[in-house]
């Protein structure tokens, strides 16, 4: 098979790569030992009988083949002279190792799941989840040490450099500084922190129907705060009974794509009218559809940068462990941007929490039609990842041209009759061949031909990093 003899190939290479590796030596050293594992398992397959692998097992292996690829350039990233300033010029690695670590460990599991490894192997007691967590924390605090050191041992030597260059400096080592997971939780009033006007006014940077926005700290984190003006409940352990299911559902999503929840807090909860308020994380650009509406000039490296974030986030979704676990609503007012244009995927949190904190409004939300697909278009029951894939598609547009998808559109008689009978597709304008292929791909007629999430955002992690050798 040609995907594993590729797969042997590219991990032959990341071994290679390990011994010249600088910085992040311990998570490199872990990412090369599951690369390992999982090529033992690609060689089991390999001793099959031909016929004897499913059409999902080759799909699997064609994906590996992709992440894979994206674990060389990572080592690659780490190595040789130049990895002092890939290091500063990105400032996000525990993303992109989190993100790698969670794409190797989705195709070990189903690929274990395929050849029935036992309960107990060695192979598998390394992918499991508790021990992973241990691993990946005890890693990642050796490393971030050791690249501390590195970083101030360097800063000394760049003194008479730039100004620019030493504040990039500071900003990776408070990257470094900040505190790590706290998980969701109830949350008390005195670990909030708001920002206040006149230093005495707590004033909403957003006013919603039913709720407002502020923006606050929490354990050193910058947050929003979302608070409702008037709840539909004021029962408390109702309240608490929806958060703690959602907190279950939204521990699978935790990812550094997707907007991240802290929890939740109850003012005045003995008092007759108690408040409820939702603590998130701040994206102080505020919205994708903002960003490309306020004016701002983008380069092609920062859009690809802010596509590849984006898929990051539907991969992490699609991939949780709800094989059947979709978005509902990807367009892009739900992704949100935070410094450094770093793109998150919201949108779909707290629901059950949501749901029982907000008053239902006349007439509901409908899903926005510029964003559907051919089939859901024909028939409003066909929702599904490949849906999802072409919405995303359509949000790969409006970052490619700036524009509102559709925009002289009124409705979705109009919408259905251009895409779903005409079969026509908004034109791209001046665009770079790489992101053209992928957003034509997702736009497909046919639900069968659309790419993966997965294949998404390996596709678009490649293109980021041959941009940035450029």
């Amino acid at each position: 098979m040609d995907s594993i003899e590729l797969i042997v190939s590219i991990a032959s290479k990341i071994y290679s790569l390990l011994e010249n590796v600088k910085a992040n030596k311990k998570r490199c050293r872990r990412v090369c030992d599951r690369v390992e594992a999982l090529e033992h398992l690609v060689k089991s397959i390999q001793q099959r009988e031909k016929g004897q692998t499913s059409a999902d097992v080759e799909r699997c292996l064609k994906d590996l083949s992709f992440t894979l690829q994206s674990a060389k350039e990572v080592m690659e990233k780490y190595s040789g002279a130049s990895f002092m300033k890939r290091v500063l010029k990105s400032g996000h690695h525990e993303d992109e190792f989190n993100t790698l670590n969670d794409q190797l460990n989705d195709a070990f599991q189903f690929l274990s799941g395929s050849l029935q490894v036992e309960h107990g192997n060695v192979l598998l007691k390394g992918f499991e989840q508790s021990t992973r967590e241990k691993q990946d924390e005890m890693d990642r605090k050796q490393d971030d040490s050791e690249l501390k050191i590195l970083l101030l041992q360097y800063m000394e030597e760049q003194q008479k450099l730039a100004h620019k260059l030493q504040e990039d400096i500071i900003k990776v080592l408070k990257i470094l500084e900040k505190p790590y997971d706290v998980g969701i939780q109830i949350i008390k009033q005195q670990e909030l922190k708001y920002e206040l006007v006149d230093g005495l006014t707590k004033k909403p940077f957003r006013i919603l129907s039913t709720s407002e926005l502020f923006r606050g700290e929490y354990r050193s984190f910058e947050v929003a705060i979302k608070r409702y003006t008037d709840p539909a409940t004021t029962s408390i352990s109702e309240v608490k009974r929806c958060f703690e299911k959602d907190v279950e559902t939204m521990k699978v999503f935790q990812s550094p794509n997707i907007l991240r929840m802290y929890g939740i807090c109850v003012e005045d909860e003995t008092g007759p009218k108690p408040q409820f308020l939702i603590i998130m994380e701040y994206c102080e650009k505020g919205s994708l559809r903002e960003v490309l509406d306020s004016g701002c000039t983008l380069s092609w490296n920062q859009k690809a940068c802010m596509c590849r974030d984006a898929a990051q986030g539907l991969y992490r979704l699609h991939q949780s462990e709800d094989k059947f676990k979709v978005h509902g609503c990807i367009n892009s007012s739900n992704f949100l941007v935070a410094d450094g244009y770093r793109v998150k995927l919201g949108g779909f949190e707290f629901s059950q929490t949501e749901t029982s904190l907000r008053k239902p409004t006349r007439g509901g939300v409908n899903r926005s039609f510029t964003y559907s697909s051919p089939e859901l278009l024909e028939h409003i029951n066909n929702y599904s990842k490949e849906c999802e894939v072409y919405s995303f598609g359509i949000v790969l547009w409006e970052v490619a041209t700036g524009r509102k998808p559709f925009d002289g559109l009124k409705t979705a008689k109009e919408v259905k009759q251009k895409v779903f009978v005409e079969k026509y597709q908004e034109p791209l304008g001046d665009c770079p061949k790489e992101l053209e292929l992928l957003i034509n791909a997702c736009r497909a007629y046919d639900p069968f031909q659309r790419p993966s999430a997965e294949v998404l955002a390996n596709k678009l992690k490649t293109w980021v990093t041959q941009l940035e050798k450029v």
